[in-house]
């Protein structure tokens, strides 16, 4: 048991790793659009309605493919008005039961939810209601479900980090400190 879960937890943490580094390229690219769309309009006057939606599309890939690296690095939005003062035990309790009775059936339900309104989108190939607006909406709509699913993958590392810490024996304690 204890080997598998340290194993859910390598493989989430890499995974999370890996996206979370693609989407800070995303920022770059997104700085990049932002400068081309501000030249374009104010130096030859022209504001197509896709370059503005094309940085919406890629703010949202930066937002939704980094949740769960957010998560995994603690930098995420939490109040700490009692857990900043918990010990080290209290806090896996912390993670553990909200993960489970919070976290968990919160990503479930956006996910499945997300994942039907993206499919919807896919089969009418949605496209921006705006003129000479980007076509496939219907990406961005499955960008969502797929950063809920990062999301779900590093809450449940975080439930297994959890077990792991509340499990562990004092003398495990000890060797890794050494």
């Amino acid at each position: 048991m204890k080997t598998l879960l340290q194993i859910i937890v390598k493989i989430g943490n890499e995974v999370n790793e890996r996206v979370g580094h693609l989407s800070s390229w995303l920022t770059l690219l997104l700085v990049l659009l932002v400068c081309y769309n501000v030249f374009c309009r104010h130096v030859f006057e022209e504001a197509d309605a896709w370059r503005g939606e094309l940085e919406i599309y890629v703010f949202a890939f930066i937002f939704l493919l980094g949740a769960g690296y957010a998560f995994k690095h603690d930098r995420h939005v939490r109040v700490d008005l009692f857990y900043a003062g918990y010990r080290k035990r209290d806090k896996a309790w912390t993670n553990l039961i909200g993960g489970l009775v919070l976290l968990i059936p919160w990503c479930i339900i956006v996910l499945i939810y997300s994942w039907e309104v993206a499919q919807a989108s896919l089969a009418i190939n949605e496209k921006s209601p705006n003129p000479n607006g980007l076509p496939y909406r219907f990406i961005l709509k499955f960008a969502l479900s797929i950063g809920i699913a990062f999301l779900l993958l590093q809450a449940i590392v975080s439930i297994a980090k959890s077990i792991l810490e509340l499990t562990e024996r004092p003398e495990e304690k000890k060797e890794v400190i050494r």
